[in-house]
């Protein structure tokens, strides 16, 4: 009897082992493609911010979005993120600004700015596209690490996302947190995960 509870608590194991490792390569993998398609509008998840000023996370995300703009795969850039405690301004404002600088005229932004995480971000994406009557395809621009989860987290709320990450490289430290989140999110859903964490 204790013989066949430790094969298959070693079967169990194995099992186990195997996900979070073929988890772990699908991160990685996505984090390499980038493979923007065009779109109903360009994604840009939300990144720290100092009283208006994009962080350098923040403004590689920016900054690649007023290219993929310029590029004319989308006509509208919806920039996203809410407040941390003790800000005065929302990523998703300083965002709005920070392109409206750059050129990107105010009639094709839109803002996000109650997310406080990636699926909130998204969902909240996901309104603003369905509201304004557009196709659900989107651009997704964040950190190589995130695309994965990011694209998933997408299907989840109804859209269709092409990727296109910044020009950063990603450490196993980021990819094993990202590794950890989806291969949870994945099997309670993202959304579940989310409520958790918030």
């Amino acid at each position: 009897m204790i013989r066949r509870l430790v094969k298959i608590a070693g079967a169990l194991l194995a099992l186990l082992v195997l996900y979070v490792a073929v988890t772990f390569t699908q991160v990685w993998w996505a984090s390499r493609q980038d493979a923007p398609r065009s779109a109903s509008a360009i994604v840009v998840l939300g990144a720290a911010q100092w009283d208006g000023r994009p962080s350098p996370v923040l403004a590689q995300r920016l900054e690649h979005a007023a290219d993929l703009y310029a590029r004319g795969l989308a006509q509208l850039v919806i920039v996203t993120g809410g407040k941390q405690a003790g800000d005065r301004i929302t990523q998703g404002m300083a965002g709005f600004q920070y392109l409206r600088g750059k050129g990107v005229p105010e009639s094709a932004l839109k803002v996000e700015v109650d997310g406080v995480d990636t699926y909130t971000e998204l969902s909240a994406s996901a309104l603003i596209v369905g509201n304004a009557g557009l196709p659900p395809e989107v651009i997704l621009v964040s950190d190589p690490y995130h695309m994965f989860r990011a694209q998933a987290i997408a299907r989840e709320v109804g859209l269709r996302a092409s990727p296109s990450p910044t020009d950063t490289s990603s450490t196993f430290a980021q990819l094993a947190r990202e590794t950890a989140a989806v291969a949870v999110g994945r099997i309670v859903s993202f959304r579940r995960l989310s409520n958790w964490l918030n």
